[in-house]
């Protein structure tokens, strides 16, 4: 067809492109879809304090040891965004592109914890199928944003390997590319809630679904982006709005752990009332361990700091590792 197609139209006025109503009902025998999907527990979620997170990891490909970025590079980030943020994150998980496991992943996370994060499986292909799979976990149909849709027109470069490619004519090229944009919908709920555009320079947007799950790409770098985006959005969620964030204290031992762990045994269990937690960590190959403390409550664990340095013959150190020293192998 040579003439403008009027495909937005078209996405935007066809029935719900994955649940028709024999299928919805099917899905919801299958996966019951409980008063959580609802609008205003939707809503609730949205603006509730961010006590706790998770994070869900989407790809054969993860699970395939895929060259390339390492798995964890996304959740390592996520892990430091938490931290950074005063945020419990309680949970990393792993699945593969499988509609039943990304339904009951999603439903699971949205209702235990506060913020959700996935990524993964959101681009043209056939196997990126989480937008499709998180709108059948609550019920919801696929619905062509139009601002993504302009903003993807807009900033998109074309690629030197679709030369003819036209966004005014049909065709599998184009149509590949609105499955990035056809977003999980809640027509009972403000689209300005569920969709959300962190950075002004992409055009990629952020669907939020059922109030707390934010759906980011796997790409590490859009990821990041995204995701350090997205703190605008929730900062006045925060518990410590002013970012304070959590804290870490590192001190370098000697020691081995088994001779810490009795002291650090009573150290925790005196501390923990105070939200501390305290951790021991073996650094195999070298003369140093790992002992750190970890709360929301700086003056307070400056102020047994001391005491634990000296309790265990150790230096504080920035960074873990700083004072490496590789041990030397005896000599006969």
């Amino acid at each position: 067809m040579n003439s403008r197609l009027s495909l937005v139209a078209r996405h935007l006025t066809r029935p719900r492109p994955t649940l028709s109503t024999a299928a919805a009902l099917s899905w919801r025998k299958s996966f019951p879809i409980t008063a959580m999907a609802s609008a205003s527990t939707a809503d609730e979620r949205s603006s509730r304090t961010i006590h706790t997170a998770a994070c869900l990891i989407i790809g054969d490909e993860v699970l395939g040891g895929k060259a390339g970025p390492k798995p964890s590079t996304n959740s390592n980030h996520m892990a430091k965004w938490c931290f950074n943020l005063g945020i419990n994150l309680k949970r990393i998980e792993v699945i593969a592109d499988d509609e039943s496991e990304i339904i009951e992943a999603v439903r699971r996370m949205s209702d235990r914890y506060d913020f959700v994060v996935t990524s993964g499986g959101i681009g043209p292909t056939h196997d990126d199928i989480t937008y499709s799979s998180i709108a059948k976990a609550f019920g919801l149909p696929l619905v062509l944003h139009e601002e993504a849709y302009a903003l993807m027109k807009k900033i998109s470069k074309p690629h030197p390997g679709q030369p003819n490619f036209s966004w005014d004519v049909d065709s599998p090229a184009l149509r590949a590319k609105l499955r990035m944009i056809e977003l999980p919908t809640d027509e009972n709920r403000e689209l300005s809630k569920q969709v959300i555009f962190p950075c002004e320079e992409l055009w990629v947007p952020v669907s939020v679904v059922n109030g707390n799950i934010h759906i980011l790409p796997g790409v590490p770098r859009l990821f990041e982006r995204l995701l350090d985006g997205i703190k605008p959005y929730i900062i006045d969620r925060l518990i410590d709005p002013e970012g304070k964030g959590t804290v870490r204290i590192i001190i370098s031992t000697p020691l081995p752990e088994s001779e810490v762990a009795p002291y650090l045994t009573e150290l925790a269990a005196r501390v923990e009332s105070k939200g501390v937690k305290v951790g021991s960590y073996p650094r195999w190959g070298m003369k140093t361990n790992t002992v750190t403390l970890v709360g929301k409550d700086k003056e307070f664990i400056e102020s047994i700091t001391p005491e634990v340095v000296q309790a265990v013959k150790g230096n504080l150190v920035t960074v873990e590792g700083e004072d490496d020293e590789t041990e030397q192998p005896e000599k006969n």
